[in-house]
């Protein structure tokens, strides 16, 4: 559509004028994608600002974004697309507007969480963690965030995942828990109140 095309070309100008005057934001072109998944996509975040605008039109009731929950065909919400280009004023963006933090992705469960450790960004895991993100989220083969990141070795990030209360313990479709497949099962352990000699043990990541 004319509202596609405006976004394609980064013109934020045209993207108000069109939402001002009733364009369709949930249209979806041969990919599945809404004007704001290509925003999203091609990181045009005054675009998406103007997509999210809620014309003066509009009533309080209508002022919810059907488009945020709407998957492209691989499955991909919004959200789901800014987590994989590490953006994270375009997060922050869609979460204000009411994007939920858990939505799964179509294909395989895959929460904004699971990208962000598939991404091995670990300020991006604190980002969402801080966010609201459910630690603990399950893909469609029960594997959790923990899972994800034990299993690519990913020590500095299943660090985080534990302090902020991850179970190491949670078993996926394959009777796998993130113990089973960490290296060394002990780093999954929470032992932040050591002390030698009575001051506390500090580590490096």
């Amino acid at each position: 559509t004319a509202l596609h095309l405006a976004v394609y070309l980064d013109q934020p100008s045209t993207v108000r004028a069109l939402v001002q005057r009733g364009a369709s934001r949930t249209l979806q072109d041969r990919h599945g994608d809404t004007a704001l998944h290509l925003a999203c996509q091609h990181q045009h975040l005054d675009c998406a600002r103007y997509l999210l605008e809620v014309p003066p039109h509009r009533c309080r009731s209508q002022q919810h974004h059907p488009e945020l929950r709407l998957q492209n065909w691989q499955g991909l919400t919004c959200l789901h697309l800014a987590t994989l280009q590490r953006n994270r004023p375009l997060m922050e963006l869609l979460l204000q507007n009411g994007a939920d933090i858990d939505i799964q992705e179509g294909t395989s469960g895959k929460t904004a969480l699971h990208l962000a450790v598939e991404t091995q960004d670990r300020s991006l895991v604190r980002f969402l963690l801080r966010a609201g993100a459910r630690v603990d989220a399950r893909m469609h083969n029960g594997c959790t965030p923990l899972h994800l990141a034990t299993g690519r070795h990913l020590s500095g990030i299943v660090a985080t995942l534990c302090q902020a209360g991850a179970d190491s313990f949670l078993r996926n479709v394959e009777d796998e828990t993130p113990q089973d497949l960490a290296d060394d099962p002990l780093t999954l352990l929470p032992f932040d109140d050591l002390k030698i000699s009575g001051k506390p043990l500090l580590c490096t990541d």
